[in-house]
């Protein structure tokens, strides 16, 4: 088992495994013991929100965990009810002191909401809580390439990261080609995909698992493969170590190109799977 992770050099020098950890839905007790489980695994790179109401559950197993923080790159998420300026300042504030931590590695805007139209506003408290030294390097979820382009122009700091939809149902390449421009590292939230009966299917598909047989890997480890090889990073969600440990062994072989338009081409133009569209969707 190879545990080796290949890490990123974000925009701003901050350097990134490339697979993390999502702590989606991991609460309480058992939610600890997930994700100390999971640092134990090799996981470095820990994905949490401030909606996800698990801040602390985090801070938690940091603190029962044998790696020290020093290793560890935290990120959680500002939603969007707080997207104005002093609100995003105190609500990141509250961030800290729910995982009872000094800073997060990163921190994002969850979602732009475009209709309240504030995330620029939200984007200058980021720069500011970077200043601050509450926050080591800044980004962005869901954000479209006009919203990321918006950013840049009004403050002239391009955001490190952008978290995105992405699995083989929904390739994002146009985005991915945007966001590449500006030296944006892109992240996988639902990387296999979720909530949608046609990712059982793409488990179960004949031309994945062939590609598995033929490298004696789970058609789950294949498709996190291709995201590496997309230049993404994905961040799976798993509760059993099992399933941990599985995830993050994907470093020790690589996909052709064939192999990589195989996956891809399970793409289709209604990708997204639960109907978030950025450009609509509003999050609070």
């Amino acid at each position: 088992m190879n545990h080796t992770i290949p890490q990123y050099t974000l925009n701003d020098g901050l350097k990134v495994p490339a697979m993390g950890f999502g702590t989606y839905t991991l609460k309480g007790e058992e939610g600890v013991k997930s994700i100390v489980s999971a640092m134990d695994a090799g996981y470095r790179l820990m994905d949490t929100a401030y909606n996800y109401e698990n801040e602390a559950t985090v801070g938690k197993a940091i603190k029962q965990s044998s790696v020290v923080r020093d290793e560890l790159l935290i990120t959680s998420k500002l939603p969007g009810r707080y997207h104005t300026y002093d609100k995003a300042l105190v609500a990141i504030q509250e961030s800290l002191y729910r995982a009872d931590l000094d800073y997060y590695d990163l921190y994002l805007i969850h979602w732009p909401n475009p209709k309240q139209d504030k995330y620029v506003e939200a984007w200058q408290a980021l720069i500011e809580a970077k200043k601050r030294g509450y926050i080591r390097s800044i980004g962005v979820s869901n954000f479209l390439p006009e919203h990321n382009e918006r950013l840049i122009k009004e403050t002239g700091v391009a955001p490190s990261l952008n978290q995105i939809e992405l699995h083989p149902f929904f390739d994002q390449a146009v985005q991915r080609e945007q966001d590449a421009k500006h030296g944006i590292v892109n992240e996988s939230w639902s990387p296999i995909g979720r909530g949608n009966d046609a990712v059982q299917d793409i488990v179960k598909d004949d031309k994945i698992l062939r590609i598995a047989e033929a490298y004696g890997k789970t058609p789950t480890q294949i498709i996190l493969r291709w995201h590496t090889q997309l230049g993404s990073i994905p961040i799976p969600k798993a509760s059993s170590l099992q399933h941990q440990q599985e995830n993050i062994d994907i470093f020790d072989f690589e996909l052709n190109a064939e192999e990589m338009e195989v996956i891809s081409s399970f793409n289709r133009p209604d990708g997204r799977l639960w109907d978030q569209d950025p450009s609509k969707y509003e999050e609070f």
